[in-house]
């Protein structure tokens, strides 16, 4: 394969020699994390992520805290103008606020306050993250009981709504740390459903019809486009459509490293400037290897895909493979020292 290349330009200059006003993105961070800690306390969450992770770090979701702290209900706490409300089958789609959607707002508000008091001079790349759009659709109830997934408008008022909600929210966390450089990470752990036709009907005794690919692609494209900010788009699950992500436009590839054997689908996204965060150590508790032996993994991984040596550390930042919510607060701190350690060793020498 060839050798990857910088897609950036030089500051202040385009590919053709022309004047561009736009500031070069801050480069990507080392090491980062995919979202999710244990715990309830958002500002020592916070005086975490920020120790353990000094090149990239995020703002973290604390779901142990209850309704409107889980993905869903955290991530449709951002939508404009859709509401939600939690029945005994899941969220849903309501034609005005209630209660638990309170709960997702002041959860966020809450977060932001410890942010500023925690971080505020953080300067640097800084991660936040939302269910995305189709992930958000196939979590979500019609008031009639389907899945709002299942219908196009639906889908497009949800992904407008979220879009111009993370907009906000990026602004919010922007305002709070001035020499913040904002990524947006959205969550699509259910692409592979949508497009296999995996996903349960509501009565769970059947499937969803697959969604085509193009489709999917576009829908993902569109929405992406309209953030405004650089993007990660991370989807842990098996068969993740990592070709899909790149053609809609992510910046970034996240995904779990042990579970992706397409090198070719990788080899093209590497070579197409598209940055990748490898999920290296798992999201619950095991005995983690030393960081020096995965760094030497991923070394000889880099190998098979072709790419100098000397490349590896620029075109990838190291994370857990998801969210450690799951996972105790001892082994959550020790998987993010690790990815950050094991991106130490990933410089050359």
């Amino acid at each position: 394969m060839a050798s990857p290349t910088d897609s950036t330009p030089e500051h202040g200059t385009t590919e053709n020699g022309t004047d561009d006003p736009r500031p070069v993105p801050a480069p990507w961070g080392p090491a980062s994390g995919v979202g999710s800690l244990p715990g309830t306390d958002p500002a020592e969450a916070i005086r975490l992520v920020v120790g353990e992770l000094p090149g990239f770090a995020h703002l973290p979701e604390l779901p142990a805290r209850g309704v409107g702290a889980d993905v869903l209900g955290r991530s449709a706490g951002l939508l404009v103008d859709v509401h939600v409300d939690l029945t005994p089958a899941g969220w849903r789609l309501v034609p005005r606020p209630g209660r638990d959607e309170q709960r997702a707002h002041e959860f966020l508000d809450r977060d932001l306050d410890a942010l500023h008091d925690v971080a505020a001079d953080w300067t640097g790349p800084f991660k936040v993250q939302s269910a995305g759009p189709w992930t958000l659709a196939a979590g979500l109830e019609r008031t009639r009981g389907d899945r709002a997934v299942t219908d196009p408008g639906a889908r497009r008022d949800i992904a407008q709504s979220l879009a111009e909600g993370l907009r906000a929210h990026a602004a919010a966390v922007a305002a709070r740390l001035p020499g913040a450089d904002v990524v947006i990470q959205v969550d699509e752990p259910s692409l592979p459903a949508v497009l296999l036709g995996g996903l349960p009907t509501q009565s769970g005794f059947g499937k969803l019809a697959a969604i085509e690919a193009q489709v999917v692609q576009e829908e993902l494209e569109g929405f992406l486009s309209a953030l405004g900010h650089r993007t990660v788009v991370h989807c842990c699950a098996t068969r993740a459509p990592l070709g899909l992500i790149r053609a809609a436009g992510a910046d970034a590839l996240s995904f779990d490293h042990g579970l992706v054997q397409d090198l070719d689908d990788i080899g093209q996204a590497v070579e197409a400037g598209t940055h990748l965060f490898l999920g290296v150590v798992p999201g619950t508790d095991r005995q983690l290897p030393a960081p020096k032996a995965t760094a030497t993994r991923l070394q000889a991984w880099w190998n098979e895909l072709g790419f100098p040596a000397e490349s590896l550390h620029e075109a990838v930042t190291l994370t857990p493979s998801c969210g450690l919510a799951g996972a105790s607060p001892a082994y959550a701190r020790a998987a993010m020292a690790h990815v950050r350690e094991a991106a130490r060793y990933l410089l050359p020498e």
